[in-house]
């Protein structure tokens, strides 16, 4: 199955339209959003678009039903009440109650977590290592794969407000091991990069996040990844 990876949205809600057109031309069979969907730099008076940002996701939702949507740390900050770089007291319980709404429009609530699996393929926010599957639960370094993602999943906010948890970790900074990379291929956003790149198993798709100016940092381009066989296309946009 090939899947359309967005990543990170940060009020930029022309990124679903730009995705919509790579499913309608038949790039990809489905799509895992990055998320981040509020905040971005000035931002954070202009409620407008943080609420028009989650519209355009819940409309997305519902026409793509079988989308994936995986937490960041943006997304988390407000129902968790922690104000990390970017946060808007403004937008925070418009922020919440959209995120709800997203959650409810969805056929199945467990379609948007911290990290999803399809086949070979694991999505997240900020990447899965084994140094933090150890420090969750060292049982869980040689369990089932499904039960490592479930339990990440249903993990206290205490292990995943941690800069190696799947919502921060950053792996272009640091050479930690990522999950069982011999066997899953990894897709994240979260950090800014220049041009999507594949690193010790893990693809970094961030391209679209700017500077303080506005301008866009990377380049113009969506991963279309098969699942099966952990091959993966840069798509421009």
């Amino acid at each position: 199955m090939k899947i359309l990876v967005i990543p990170d949205i940060h009020l930029k809600t022309w990124i679903f339209d730009r995705a919509e057109e790579l499913l309608k031309a038949g790039k990809a069979d489905r799509a895992v959003c990055l998320m981040d969907l509020p905040d971005d730099w000035n931002m954070e008076f202009r409620l407008e678009c943080y609420k028009g940002t989650f519209d355009r996701a819940i409309g997305f939702a519902k026409d793509y039903p079988e989308t994936l949507w995986c937490y960041g740390n943006h997304d988390l900050c407000y129902p968790w009440g922690k104000q990390e770089s970017g946060y808007s007291p403004y937008a925070k319980w418009l922020v919440i109650s959209k995120l709800e709404e997203l959650k409810n429009c969805l056929r199945n609530s467990s379609q948007i977590n911290i990290i999803h699996r399809i086949d070979n393929v694991l999505f997240s926010h900020g990447g899965l290592t084994t140094e933090f599957v150890k420090n969750l639960d060292e049982a869980l370094v040689d369990a089932k794969i499904d039960d490592v993602i479930a339990a990440v999943n249903n993990a206290p906010t205490q292990y995943l407000w941690k800069n190696e948890s799947p919502l921060w970790f950053r792996q272009q900074h640091n050479n930690i091991e990522a999950f069982r990379k011999e066997i899953y291929m990894q897709v994240v956003g979260h950090t800014p990069v220049m041009k999507i790149y594949e690193k010790d198993g893990i693809i970094s798709t961030d391209v679209f996040s700017a500077y303080r100016d506005g301008t866009q940092i990377g380049e113009s381009a969506m991963v279309v990844i098969d699942s099966k066989t952990k091959e993966y296309e840069i798509v421009e946009i």
